[in-house]
């Protein structure tokens, strides 16, 4: 299914789209509602009461999903043709990146989801639905890992749209658009690497750590979040000890094919890091993974 309320919108830009914009959709006259660094079309801006720091929001973290097969179909938008990738496989393109903020924010979209502009997600037009990509762009080399769960941008000219917060996270806000590197993350590809894992006192300066593979019992661990750079894992890991003292030198930051992942473990059992999970549920809102090496 396609957001039709989002391809609407497209349909009444396309003849403002084309000079010099500071925005993802250009104009001019009362529509514009203007912001610090620019304007957005339609209030299509930053919501009234955002997060207090975008920035800690943790990276979205790839893991195996079934894909949609509604969302496999050949379609037609714009009066472009379509063909949605079947399965989970290699993608790498540079090209310009967009965001759509408010003006969508709450609405249902082509996977069937809710969009929430500051979840890390994506819309693409032929990656498969739900999958993972890494966007960096090519002027700051920041990166952010984003969940493609909608279809989008139509325009020529731009290969990825992202959330609102993604968007942030790669200064790409003010100007509307971005030069970025899209590269697909397969969840299976990431598996049996070398991890690093926080002192046992709280701070951001993770060392060492490697899987139990000598004794043969599992080693159980649960993921908070992954990031695309370490400076975002440091920050994130800082804030995580602040929320969760009680998990202490446990939480550390596991690098993984270029991931930089939130974890903390080891536990003796899977009931303990259930329970663990279900209180940073209760804390902080978040739903962290429970990972067995």
């Amino acid at each position: 299914m396609i957001n039709l309320m989002r391809i609407t919108a497209l349909v009444v830009l396309l003849p403002l789209i084309g000079c010099n914009s500071t925005t993802k959709y250009s104009t001019s006259g009362s529509d514009i509602k203007t912001s610090q660094g620019g304007g957005y079309y339609l209030d299509d801006g930053p919501g009234k009461n955002p997060p207090v720091n975008l920035d800690t929001i943790p990276d979205a973290t790839p893991k195996i999903e079934p894909l949609r097969e509604a969302n496999m179909r050949p379609y037609t938008a714009l009066g472009k043709s379509y063909q949605p990738m079947t399965t989970l496989g290699e993608y790498k393109k540079q090209g310009v990146a967009s965001w759509y903020g408010r003006r969508y924010h709450g609405n249902q979209t082509a996977s069937g989801e809710v969009y929430d502009m500051y979840a890390m997600t994506a819309a693409h037009p032929t990656l498969p639905l739900p999958s993972y990509v890494r966007v960096t762009n090519v002027q700051n080399g920041k990166a952010v890992v984003v969940r493609v769960n909608d279809r989008g941008p139509f325009l020529a000219d731009r290969i990825i749209d992202l959330s609102y917060t993604a968007a942030h996270k790669l200064d790409i806000i003010a100007n509307g658009r971005g030069m970025v590197d899209v590269e697909s993350i397969i969840p299976e590809m990431h598996s049996d690497t070398t991890q690093i894992q926080a002192q046992q006192t709280p701070t951001t300066e993770p060392t060492m750590r490697t899987p139990n593979s000598t004794t043969g019992i599992d080693t159980i661990y649960i993921q908070l979040g992954a990031f695309g750079t370490a400076n975002n894992a440091s920050n994130f890991l800082s804030h995580m000890q602040s929320e969760l003292p009680w998990l202490g030198g446990n939480l550390g930051i596991a690098e993984e094919n270029g991931l930089f992942k939130i974890q903390a473990g080891p536990f003796s059992d899977l009931i303990l890091a259930r329970q663990a999970v279900d209180e940073i549920t209760q804390k902080l809102e978040i739903r962290p993974m429970v990972l067995i090496d």
